[in-house]
């Protein structure tokens, strides 16, 4: 008991003694022991490494998960050691969505069909996603994390421990100032190289731990390959996914697959990915499906059923074959349609024309 109340008043007066000199270093009283130049760039370079580490890490979460409540979420599932919920992300839901609303809509008709097709890439979309985030989190973030709970926090704790080495160092010096009398003069001078040895030995520890920050530049850089590479893969896949949806919707009728007036495929051909062919694009409204500004009747293939709305339409059957034509003044999305003594309006949407 007498040894911890002893330590006890000796980490107080050290305490006291650090205090004391602190504040007589803010009111400019006492002299202050500067680091080296090069330890004081290593503790600016460290500083720096920690402030965009942190930055970075946020703006990818933010760029993984938009959605603050989510991530709050997640955040606290992560801090109870419990594992989220499982959730569809964006893109899985409207795929699913659109699949849903396809099927109630009709996957026999036109649009139905699209819908499923295109709710169905949506979900490939999805999934490429959800394998991005994954590998982002474990690849990029995952160090990131680790850098700053661990190796950055060493670097705080004995920066810290130096502060105090430092203290004790120029409070002795004060001390020894101060001392008059031969006895105190000898007693001060042992506890300054004391303190000095101690300051010393710490201030090269510091040094050794904060020039390991080259290391974690090089292992973060190697972080930031990973990252950009599965970024890489992640916008390849979705590219290459809506490249084929464009050839599922490619042999739908092309009013039905572009709803602009100029052709798609001068817009789909201007889009150029390196390791993936572009030769894939929309058809033109002057291929697969014409323009319904042929003269003379053509033959067409039906693609789906169709109920006529009222006694000036015609009924279709799915690959059926019929005679149609053009009439002068009629909807460009219309074609006055022919099977045997029926005639009728037909949508220019539901067929394929023939040679």
């Amino acid at each position: 008991m007498e040894f911890n109340v002893k330590r006890l008043a000796a980490d107080a007066g050290t305490f006291l003694s650090r205090a004391v000199q602190f504040t007589e270093e803010k009111l400019g009283q006492a002299e202050k022991t500067e680091l080296d130049a090069h330890l004081e760039n290593l503790l600016t370079r460290a500083e720096c490494t920690k402030h965009w580490t942190e930055r970075i890490m946020k703006q990818t979460e933010v760029l993984l998960q938009p959605n603050p409540n989510v991530r709050i979420e997640e955040f606290l599932y992560e801090k109870l050691e419990k594992k989220a919920p499982t959730r569809m992300n964006n893109h899985e839901q409207l795929g699913q969505s659109m699949i849903d609303s396809g099927n109630e809509i009709g996957p026999g008709t036109a649009y139905g069909n699209a819908l499923i097709k295109c709710g169905e890439t949506q979900k490939q979309i999805g999934s490429a996603e959800r394998e991005f985030m994954q590998s982002t989190a474990t690849n990029f973030l995952t160090p990131f994390r680790n850098f700053l709970e661990g190796d950055f926090k060493t670097i705080l704790k004995e920066r810290k421990l130096l502060q105090n080495k430092r203290l004790d160092l120029d409070a002795a010096k004060t001390r020894l100032k101060k001392a008059r009398m031969a006895d105190a003069r000898a007693v001060a001078e042992q506890e300054l190289r004391v303190t000095q040895s101690e300051f010393d030995r710490q201030a090269e520890i510091t040094r050794l731990l904060l020039e390991g920050v080259s290391s974690t530049h090089a292992h973060h850089l190697r972080c930031l390959n990973d990252f950009v590479e599965a970024q890489t893969t992640y916008y390849a896949q979705c590219y290459q996914y809506m490249v084929d949806l464009q050839k599922q919707l490619g042999s739908f009728p092309s009013t039905f697959s572009s709803n602009n007036n100029q052709s798609s495929t001068s817009t789909a051909a201007s889009i150029s990915v390196p390791t993936i062919p572009t030769s894939a694009t929309l058809p033109s409204p002057a291929t697969g499906m014409g323009s319904p500004g042929f003269s003379g009747s053509r033959r067409a293939r039906v693609l789906y059923d169709y109920d006529a709305a009222g006694s000036s339409e015609l009924s279709l059957l799915a690959d059926e074959v019929i005679m149609v034509r053009s009439v002068p003044g009629m909807d460009s999305d219309w074609l006055m349609g022919e099977r045997g003594n029926q005639k009728g309006k037909v949508p220019i949407t539901y067929l394929e024309l023939l040679n």
